[in-house]
């Protein structure tokens, strides 16, 4: 698949002769840029921080970084209720500090992806703060979803929706002449009113902001609710018990209607105004089958995959998983993603080393963290073994991988936060039941001492646990069965031994036995992945070991264990 554009001459804004599809099997680093590194000392992370670290993230062996939002916010959602969509939030940063980082950045070789939110802005964005002051009806307000309310005086929501993060869908506003007025709809945090995409100010608004990133040298851009942009609603709104039985096959009200692709066939036709085209990869959490038709050369090019990330740790589970989705990356024409963990799951260093899932419950999110997160059942060195080798087994996969800041660190899910050092809406808004996703967003450790572990001069924006020490990047730097070298090793190896993105599963002679525990694949070079998903050890397949994710001694692969070998 090739994003040639046949419309103007491409704007080159990288070096000539980029591969145009670098992205096909890419290692993408997400960067929580308020996490990573704190250059100014006032316990948020920033742009010159993540510039300090482009030599840390060369030597990792990552080709592009993706990040998390950077804009100006009130931080309501971790940065995705945006203010300004075209400027830096000043807490981390300037347009001058965004332009030092990305030109560090392309000059160690690396890419950047940057998020955009389209789905709803900061209820601090000039257009709702208009809407906030102008009359019903009018233009303002027509750029995003007002209702009038139910009741004699309006006084009761719209519908009995409720948001993502818990509670009502609906706010009511206080109208310019004091008396109460309209409803506004926010699929998620009250601070972040869903946009109109019917209005078309919305659709030409956005493609500037492409063309704004774009032109300052992004590479592409990661697309937050991707499938929650188009919506129509009925003069009679559904109850949220209608909404829930509603299938969502494209005419469902609110998610994955067949519409939102006439906004990303908008959006590709900017991106290959460029030279090489810009990709974008779509958040979108839907039906799988549907799922191509937003990686389609017509639109964004990839989206998420989700799928490897909920399955459970065992061969079946993943066999099946990569089969599917590298059968959808066909009819896309696309490359499958494989994510492991974000900024939105538990890490998956904790996820498998706590007991299985029950029925119902909620498969990577943050429920199975309750009461404050401590989790008296969790296994961290069977969780930190199976870790290492599903990422090592992902890495092997053919197609992009993204990974998240502080796994190749080993990083566990930091459970012990106080309620009062909480930051996540979903913690407020859904007291009781859910702990929010703070313990994957608590800033990252570079040196085993001092007042936060090297994030920066001062203490860290949410608190590190004493742990952490020996999970810094000083700890791991030199400790050759580090994960931190595992990951140098397999993303160095994964760039020399890359060919097309294709695998060929294969079965092991003298595996009897443990055939239903043991998966096997063949990359093309000769090269070939194995990963023991029992406990107990089995033969190791014939070889040079090119890495391992645990030692390994004599002629078995230990159990919960990856290893890529060259084939004699």
């Amino acid at each position: 698949m090739s994003f040639t554009s046949t419309a103007a001459a491409p704007r080159t804004t990288t070096a000539e002769g980029t591969d145009p599809q670098w992205w096909r099997q890419a290692a993408v680093y997400q960067i929580y840029p308020r996490s990573f590194a704190d250059a100014d000392g006032n316990g948020i992370g920033d742009l010159r921080g993540i510039t300090s670290r482009v030599g840390y993230l060369q030597d990792l062996g990552v080709d592009a970084v993706w990040l998390s939002p950077f804009y100006p916010s009130a931080l309501a959602d971790g940065g995705y209720d945006v203010d300004d969509y075209r400027d830096v939030d000043l807490k981390i940063g300037t347009l001058d500090d965004f332009d030092v980082m990305i030109s560090g950045l392309h000059s160690a070789g690396i890419r950047l992806i940057v998020d955009i939110v389209p789905n709803h802005t900061s209820d601090r964005h000039e257009w709702f703060l208009e809407a906030l002051q102008a009359p019903k009806g009018s233009p303002a307000r027509d750029r995003y979803i007002f209702r009038d309310g139910l009741g004699e005086t309006g006084e009761q929501p719209p519908s009995d929706w409720t948001s993502i993060f818990g509670g009502p869908a609906w706010t009511r506003i206080t109208e310019p002449d004091g008396t109460p007025g309209q409803w506004f709809l926010h699929s998620f945090a009250k601070e972040q009113p869903d946009l109109n995409w019917r209005n078309r100010e919305v659709h030409e608004d956005f493609l500037r902001t492409l063309r704004f990133w774009s032109d300052r040298g992004v590479d592409g851009f990661r697309v937050d609710v991707a499938h929650g942009l188009s919506k129509d609603l009925p003069a009679n709104l559904p109850s949220q018990a209608e909404l829930d039985a509603t299938p969502k096959d494209g005419a469902h009200p609110i998610w994955d209607r067949d519409e939102v692709h006439e906004i990303y066939r908008e959006w590709r036709e900017v991106f290959n105004e460029y030279n090489p085209p810009k990709i974008g990869v779509a958040e979108a959490w839907v039906d799988s089958a549907r799922r191509p038709k937003y990686a389609s050369a017509e639109g964004l090019g990839q989206a998420f995959n989700f799928d490897l990330l909920e399955a459970s740790f065992e061969a079946e589970a993943f066999r099946e998983t990569v089969a599917f989705n590298l059968e959808l990356a066909a009819k896309s024409g696309s490359s499958s993603t494989w994510v492991l963990s974000n900024h939105d799951v538990v890490r998956h260093a904790t996820r498998y080393g706590l007991p299985p899932k029950a029925d119902g419950e909620e498969k990577a999110g943050t429920n199975w963290l309750l009461n404050g997160g401590a989790s008296p059942e969790l296994q961290a060195e069977t969780g930190l073994r199976r870790a290492r080798a599903a990422s090592l087994f992902e890495l092997a996969l053919p197609g992009s991988a993204y990974l998240y800041q502080g796994e190749e660190l080993g990083l566990h899910e930091v459970a012990e936060i106080p309620d009062a050092d909480r930051q996540d809406p979903t913690f407020f808004r859904s007291p009781g039941s859910s702990v929010g996703r703070d313990g994957c967003r608590v800033p990252l450790p570079w040196s085993s001492e001092g007042a936060s572990f090297g994030f920066g001069p001062e203490h860290a924006h949410l608190p590190q646990p004493d742990w952490f020490s020996g999970h810094s990047v000083q700890a791991q730097d030199t400790a050759e069965d580090s994960t931190l070298n595992m990951y140098r090793r397999a993303l160095q190896l994964r760039r020399e031994l890359q060919g097309e993105d294709t695998l060929e599963w294969i079965e092991l002679p003298g595996a009897e036995g443990s055939s239903t525990e043991v998966l096997a694949f063949r990359r093309p070079g000769g090269w070939i992945c194995v990963t023991n998903f029992g406990e107990q050890a089995v033969p190791l397949p014939a070889g040079e070991v090119l890495v391992s994710s645990q030692p390994l001694r004599s002629e078995v692969l230990p159990g919960e264990t990856t290893v890529w070998l060259r084939e004699h």
